[in-house]
């Protein structure tokens, strides 16, 4: 019985909700897809017992609902995405790499070496050692020396962009 009342009561109904959801929402398939939401949140709900009950019920929640979808962001359809604005962004990597050999620049071929073995490879330093020909400790000093150049380049390149 409840929603037979609901269902009468939208029906009666219908071209004033769809008016006011016209006036929130500025699109008819939006207002009619407000409209639809409304009737059914109130259908599964339960409905109402009187018509004054569903005519209020119905307003109150499409006026929700219309304020949700106001509130929503935006989302831009495939067919609105023009490809021929979309601007080409460099590869990451290519960033990436740039900025490493900042950091890197005044390292000595072994720093350096020692340094992509490291971090790019994934040695050990006894690994590193034997295979450089070298003791462990003088793989430790060098990355230690690498890490303290790259910190102080690190340090200058912040103070560069603070300034700009």
């Amino acid at each position: 019985m409840k929603t037979n009342t609901l269902t009468a009561s939208f029906m009666a109904l219908r071209e004033k909700l769809h008016r006011s959801a016209l006036g929130f929402l500025k699109n008819d398939e939006d207002a009619k897809d407000a409209m639809q939401d409304t009737f059914f949140n109130l259908w599964r709900s339960g409905g109402a017992d009187t018509e004054s009950e569903a005519r209020n019920k119905l307003f109150a929640v499409l006026k929700n609902i219309c304020i949700d979808k106001l509130r929503k962001p935006r989302t831009i359809g495939i067919d609105d995405i023009n490809p021929e604005g979309l601007i080409e962004d460099p590869s990451p990597w290519e960033d990436i790499k740039k900025y490493e050999s900042l950091l890197t620049s005044g390292l000595t071929d072994i720093q350096r070496r020692i340094y992509s073995l490291v971090t790019h490879e994934g040695m050990e330093y006894d690994a590193i050692a034997s295979h450089l020909n070298m003791s462990v400790e003088a793989v430790r000093m060098n990355m230690s020396r690498a890490r303290k150049k790259i910190r102080d380049n690190y340090k200058l390149l912040e103070n560069e962009n603070a300034r700009r």
